[in-house]
């Protein structure tokens, strides 16, 4: 057994959640059950980072104060847990979790040596808080770079360039996929300047937590949004060693616009304070619109909730893990979502399990036979004796496969080839129906009609075990299905969406 800390980045609360988040939320949460499912002691955290100034803005245009936005917008970030069956463990709010604020300060005196003032001038993107180089441009937003400056606290990133890169290109700190550790270690090769970690109290309008000891500063919205890895661990009271130190793997899920802050600053941060890094850095890339990019500013908009709303929770969480390619973004439409449900749940998986059901209660009144055919012939074991024993060793194959393709893809952070797996277990199992053919083997009163319906009728459990940390909701429902004596009369599992096209928002306007 494995002690596992997983967490997702916390996002900024100047607007209500979009899909684009809600794809980190349901990756991670894929990990946790799949995690938990083997054994292994797991922790999921999330929360809210409620310390920004984009915040502060956008209470300011919204009409609100800084504190009823934040409440308003977290609520909804916290309610997500429900409509997309989510299993975190904890949620944390930065503005209002007092674990967070002590853990914060102790943060920053455990890097006391490697913190020091000095005047900065630069261009600066509120968009990500984060300062730019004379001729960058910031690749996330479209707003122009403000100059700004100021005297602030900074943090000797310099100091640790070997150290990291070295972490990095060893495996210590896996990356995936490959192609962000690459970005990572040629980021770091290029040399590593110190940054800014704090920021006036005047142009930060008095909201974050004040830089110790310099109440005229506030800490950087990211120092103090990454410490939430540990904050939400007790670390202000030095009780996170549990689920820090002890961790056999400390798992972050993230974006790809935020991997040099948890590749390099967070990595760096927590060997100056004498912590040990992460152990895997977890990239996704982004969903878009149209190619536009799924945001709370500017971007497109869709909103999660109203489309688990229209379509179920089973078809969000499947199109986010069967569509969305470990490389690469993925555009987003209802019409692929629907496709992608109404061909592999509804006319695949739900199919599967109904026609297995059913003909069950037809041909058994309900009661499920003992398995008695091998994988060499009929009943005997006599691969003279029937037509069952090729097909059958075949689906056999199929279901012994898929738990190792499942467990190495989701180590490689490759969703859809773990749900592939599931997938190619429904499909051998229809052509074995379709190569049997039951139902004439009912009319000939065949002795091989009772072990082919208990060996799919097996399947179909098998099924809803692989599929539990991808669609909870689903397995439950098969393997209700698929138990008891008799098993309850077959119901479909999944609806066909296409009927439901019509009552959802249009494609990009779901918020």
């Amino acid at each position: 057994m494995s002690r596992i800390l997983l967490t997702t980045t916390i996002p900024y609360v100047n607007a209500r959640p979009h899909l684009g988040f809600t794809l980190e939320l349901v990756q991670a949460d894929v990990l946790a059950r799949h995690h938990r499912l083997r054994g292994d002691e797991v922790r999921l955290q999330t929360g809210t980072d409620d310390n920004s100034l984009k915040n502060v803005q956008a209470a300011d245009a919204a009409g609100l104060t800084v504190r009823e936005l934040v409440d308003r917008n977290a609520a909804e970030f916290a309610r997500l847990g429900g409509p997309l069956s989510l299993s975190f463990d904890d949620f944390i709010r930065t503005s209002s979790d007092p674990r967070h604020r002590a853990g914060v300060e102790r943060f920053w005196h455990a890097c006391a040596a490697d913190l020091y003032r000095a005047r900065y001038e630069g261009l600066y993107c509120v968009g990500c808080e984060h300062f730019y180089q004379p001729g960058e441009r910031c690749p996330e937003h479209e707003a122009p770079l403000q100059r700004v400056s100021e005297e602030n606290w900074f943090f000797r990133l310099s100091r640790y360039e070997d150290e990291l890169y070295s972490l990095i290109a060893d495996g210590r700190i896996r990356i995936e996929p490959v192609e962000r550790r690459n970005e990572v270690l040629g980021f770091i090769a290029g040399g590593l300047a110190d940054f800014s970690v704090s920021r006036s109290r005047a142009r930060a309008r008095g909201w974050g937590i004040p830089v110790p000891g310099d109440p005229d500063q506030v800490i950087y919205v990211w120092w103090d949004a990454l410490g939430n890895y540990l904050t939400a661990l007790d670390y202000g009271t030095g009780r996170h060693g549990h689920w820090w130190t002890g961790a056999d793997r400390r798992v972050h899920v993230l974006g790809k616009g935020v991997v040099r802050f948890h590749a390099v600053y967070w990595p760096a941060m927590l060997l100056s304070a004498g912590e040990a890094p992460p152990t895997d850095i977890l990239v996704h890339d982004y969903l878009t619109v149209g190619g536009r990019k799924i945001s709370k500013s500017g971007g497109a908009i869709v909103d999660p909730v109203e489309l688990v709303a229209s379509y179920g929770v089973d078809a969000v969480r499947w199109w986010l893990l069967r569509d969305v390619p470990r490389v690469g973004d993925a555009d987003f439409t209802v019409e692929r979502l629907v496709a992608r449900c109404d061909d592999e749940l509804a006319n695949g998986l739900g199919n599967l399990v109904n026609r297995v059901v059913g003909m069950v209660h037809r041909y058994r009144d309900g009661l499920v036979p003992e398995r008695a055919v091998s994988a060499s012939g009929g009943p005997s074991g006599d691969p003279s004796s029937g037509p069952s024993g090729g097909e059958i060793a075949a689906l056999d194959r199929a279901r012994a496969r898929a738990r190792d393709t499942v467990a190495d893809a989701l180590h490689d952070f490759d969703f859809r080839t773990a749900t592939g797996a599931v997938l190619a277990i429904v499909d051998e199992a229809n052509r074995y129906v379709n190569q049997v053919k039951p139902w004439r083997l009912a009319q000939e009163g065949s002795p091989l009609l009772g072990p082919i319906l208990g060996a799919l009728v097996a399947t179909c459990r098998e099924v809803a075990d692989l599929l539990a940390p991808f669609l909870p909701d689903a397995s439950a429902r098969i393997a209700v299905q698929c138990a008891g004596k008799p098993l309850p009369p077959p119901e479909p599992i999944f609806p066909r969406l296409d009927q439901a096209r019509r009552r959802a928002p249009a494609d990009g306007d779901a918020g």
